[in-house]
């Protein structure tokens, strides 16, 4: 992968393989199969009744609600009472069990049939809990980001493992795919009538995720505190570390552009995920079959990107390498507003993977190189933060614009909008003055000493 110590591409390959796991249970529940069984068949439209959508995009919302408020929080805990690791075994184990509970909630046609009430509830309570769990462990595993990486190859460390993670869930909706959905005879014996075989794909997941999760509990160190405190002062002390970082905040002010920043151009993405497949269908007249084989396509330009670009974010930095790909992004949305035909709008859908990759992990690694050594769960909080306050206002004024003006394409532009202002104030971000406060390449540099004294050559 790069030119490492064989211990450090280890943690490395360690830690990228958990994105190569929980990739899968963002692309199958998610955004592929799980999101949508449970709209046409767990929770079926019906007259009278609250959709599966709605419930689903409920769901949602709660999750970015509950993520928002609790990832600060729980990151200075993590951070005070070194628990990152135990935290993201906790988050894990959660994620895996409520994901495999999922394959219990039966059809309601099903349940109808012999009488019983649907189980849209059940299944939907299972999700939430999965998704809450899923996004809070994406804060800890993002924490140990700059502590294993490099300083000068932070960029290619969070690229490569982003690649992984879409390499990851592609692999698993294959499997899926082959082995469950499609085949007029799935795996195992299970039967089409009561959709075991697609809600089968939930305990492929689970297990997905559990496996390639080990080798970060396994071979990944955690930097812990000198000085635990002890139970009783923990919550104490996670509070004053909040307190203080709120009022220190003209010190962290890179930091703060950055995030703010992240609050408009990732509700351009999250807007992107959202509608993207809608609006294929919608104005394009895309199939199903065709909005697969689009979405598959997406993630294997968004692989690519993500690998490629990171490299140029180590070498020109990460706000450069965002405004690129802010850059791009915005012409790819500008492409996709005016396409005539679905040949355009492919050539849209191939260039917003491009550059929508390197953009995660740049925000990711940019973030890194800003973190002070003591602080990375806590700010990594405030990332998820980021990216969960406003995450409504892109799907709200799509939806608003689309309907004022009685076409998706009006809606589309919107996104152009939060693409703009997120650069504008990233363009504030000065890169320089955020590694220099943040101390870490000493902290780095002081580490590698001490790991050369125990890994004599």
């Amino acid at each position: 992968m790069m030119n490492t110590a064989p211990h450090a591409r280890r943690t490395i390959l360690s830690w990228a393989f958990f994105d190569f796991g929980n990739s899968a249970f963002a692309t199958l529940v998610v955004t592929f199969i799980y999101s949508v069984y449970f709209t046409e068949y767990i929770a079926p439209p019906s007259e009278g009744n609250v959709t599966g959508t709605a419930l689903w995009s409920h769901g949602i919302a709660f999750t970015a609600i509950v993520v928002a408020l609790l990832s600060p929080v729980l990151g200075a805990l993590a951070d005070r009472g070194g628990f990152r690791k135990l935290m993201l075994a906790g988050s894990t184990a959660v994620c895996v069990g409520a994901t495999a509970m999922l394959y219990f909630p039966l059809p309601a046609a099903t349940l109808a049939a012999t009488g019983l009430p649907d189980e849209a509830v059940q299944a939907l309570v299972w999700f939430v809990t999965a998704n809450i769990a899923f996004e809070m462990g994406i804060v800890f595993y993002n924490a140990f980001l700059p502590e294993i990486a490099p300083p000068d190859r932070i960029g290619r460390v969070s690229g490569f493992a982003y690649a992984l993670g879409y390499i990851g869930g592609l692999s698993c909706m294959v499997v899926a795919f082959t082995g469950f959905v499609f085949p007029q005879s799935p795996w195992f014996g299970l039967t089409k009538e009561t959709g075991a075989h697609v809600r089968a794909t939930n305990l492929l997941v689970a297990g997905w995720f559990a496996l390639f999760a080990l080798p970060l509990f396994l071979f990944v160190r955690e930097d812990r505190p000198a000085t635990a405190p002890s139970d009783a002062n923990l919550m104490r002390e996670t509070k004053a570390q909040l307190w203080r970082t709120f009022h220190e905040i003209r010190r962290y002010r890179q930091i703060v552009r950055l995030l703010a920043a992240r609050l408009f151009y990732n509700d351009g993405l999250v807007t992107i995920f959202a509608f993207g497949g809608i609006y294929a269908a919608g104005t394009f007249g895309f199939s199903i079959p065709e909005i697969i084989i689009f979405g598959i396509a997406l993630n294997v330009t968004s692989c690519l990107g993500a690998y490629a670009l990171g490299f140029l974010d180590d070498r020109i930095g990460g706000r450069k390498t965002l405004l690129l790909t802010l850059a791009g992004l915005s012409v790819a949305t500008t492409i996709g507003v005016i396409a005539p035909n679905k040949t355009v709008f492919w050539l849209s859908g191939i260039l917003i993977g491009i550059f929508v990759g390197p953009n995660q992990s740049a925000s990711r690694s940019l973030l890194g190189r800003f973190v002070p050594p003591d602080k990375e769960n806590e700010f990594f909080g405030f990332f998820a933060f980021s990216g969960k306050a406003t995450a409504f206002l892109g799907p709200l004024l799509f939806g608003f614009m689309t309907q004022t003006f009685a076409s998706q394409r009006a809606g589309l532009l919107t996104v152009l909008l939060f693409f703009a202002i997120g650069a504008a104030i990233l363009y504030r971000v000065d890169e320089v003055e955020g590694i220099a406060l943040a101390g870490r390449e000493l902290k780095n540099r002081e580490r590698d000493g001490s790991e050369e004294l125990s890994h004599p050559a």
